[in-house]
This record gives C-alpha cells, sequence and structure tokens, in this order.
C-alpha cells in the first residue's frame, strides 16, 4: 500500500447515500477538493480550486464548515485513523469531490476495501479512473460543461451505474446520445436525476425514466434535510 500519496480532503462526515442505487445506506463520504469541470449548478463549488494556502491541520478538519474551501492532505494511513478517531459505524464508503478522479485513488480503495468496507467513487468521467476492481463507480456524466473536458469512453465502460443531472429535454438528448456513442455493460444501471429538485425537471425525469425504462434518482438527502 502507496503512503506517498497526500490526498486533499475537504471534509469527512458519516450520513445516509440519498442518491442512485445505494439510496438510504448509512455511508461515510469522503469528499477531495479539486475539480475543474465547471458544472454551473454544482452544490460544491467550494471544492473547485486547490490553494496551498486553503492548506488545514487534520485536526482542524473536524470542527471546519462544509462549505469553506479550506482542506486537510491526509495519507491512507491518516485516513483510515481518522475513520476509527470518529468512530464512524457505516460500512460504506463514498469517495466524491470535487473530481475525485483527478487522483490516483487505487491506494485508498485498497486500503477501504481490505478494512472490510464497501466502496463507491462519483465521478463526471472526465479523467481517467484508478481505483480496484471491486470499487462500485458512479459516472455522473458532465456533457459540454465550461471546463470543456470530454467523457471519456473507458470510464463510461466501467460505470456501474450512470446518473445523470437534468433539467430540461436537451441534456436528456445529450445522454442519449453519450450512451449510444459508448460501450457499457449490460449490468449498467442509468438513473436521472432532476437538478435542484425542480418541479418541472423532476417532471421530465419521470416522464423519461418510464419511457426509456430507466430508474429515477432523487436527492433524498435534502428532503430529509441532512448533509
Amino acid at each position: 500500500m502507496s503512503t506517498s500519496i497526500q490526498y486533499p480532503i475537504n471534509e469527512i462526515f458519516e450520513s445516509i447515500q440519498g442518491e442512485g442505487s445505494y439510496t438510504g445506506v448509512p455511508s461515510i463520504f469522503i469528499r477531495l477538493q479539486g475539480c475543474p469541470v465547471g458544472c454551473p449548478w454544482c452544490d460544491t463549488k467550494h471544492t473547485w480550486q486547490v490553494d496551498d494556502t486553503d492548506v488545514i491541520p487534520i485536526v482542524e478538519l473536524r470542527e471546519k464548515s462544509a462549505d469553506a474551501t479550506t482542506h486537510a492532505r491526509m495519507s491512507v494511513t491518516e485516513l483510515l485513523d481518522e475513520y476509527d478517531t470518529r468512530g464512524y459505524q457505516a460500512k460504506h464508503v463514498v469517495i466524491t469531490g470535487g473530481e475525485p478522479a483527478m487522483y490516483d485513488l487505487v491506494p485508498l480503495t485498497e486500503a477501504l476495501l481490505a478494512k472490510g468496507l464497501s466502496v463507491q467513487v462519483e465521478t463526471s468521467g472526465t479523467f481517467t479512473l484508478r481505483c480496484t476492481d471491486d470499487t462500485f463507480v458512479t459516472v455522473s456524466p458532465k456533457i459540454n460543461m465550461p471546463g470543456k473536458y470530454q467523457i471519456l469512453p473507458q470510464v463510461m465502460a466501467r460505470a456501474n451505474e450512470i446518473k445523470h443531472a437534468i433539467a430540461m429535454q436537451k441534456h436528456v438528448d445529450e445522454l442519449k446520445a453519450l450512451l449510444a456513442q459508448s460501450t457499457i455493460s449490460s449490468n449498467t444501471l442509468i438513473y436521472i436525476q432532476p437538478i435542484s429538485q425542480q418541479a418541472r425537471a423532476t417532471e421530465l425525469a419521470v416522464a423519461t425514466c418510464i419511457k426509456e425504462n430507466w430508474r429515477l434518482s432523487l436527492q433524498t438527502h435534502k428532503f430529509i434535510g441532512i448533509e
């Protein structure tokens, strides 16, 4: 196991997974700092920039504001120690961001799996994904975003689930075009998620799921008022 990687960690918290096929599962969220994709509706824009002046000690990570740009540099060993120190009970870990695929996640996912935890990575599909074969991969393809990154075919092929945020019909059309040119597993689950719980977006998502035989993902944590 590599101990040389220092991951920029914006926050670590225990909650309930509110999206996709793991909805309702108690989970530990490890949120990495850094993302150049630039989604206009992103609700974690504070994770976009990685600035050395924002680095804080690990102990301060436990008290920081959830929407602050400050982050701690942590090794795999320090992340595992933090799990134990905080007394977490959840057995599922979600590695999110930011864009976690900017970093080599093999050492981290190996260590978490070795600890007896299940692991999920959430990625935009715009960076080569480095993680273990046993990691559950959620690709939320960010198509035609301001950062102008392309969705990588090899990441789409690796997806266990594809979770696409929509607000209007053009977003549905973009996903259908992406799927038409992608090679994905027959077992890959496809979810549509309305952006910001908008009523019109939700109506469109429901109608699209019925028409395409896809699944509906709602941001359950926002409905019940948790992070």
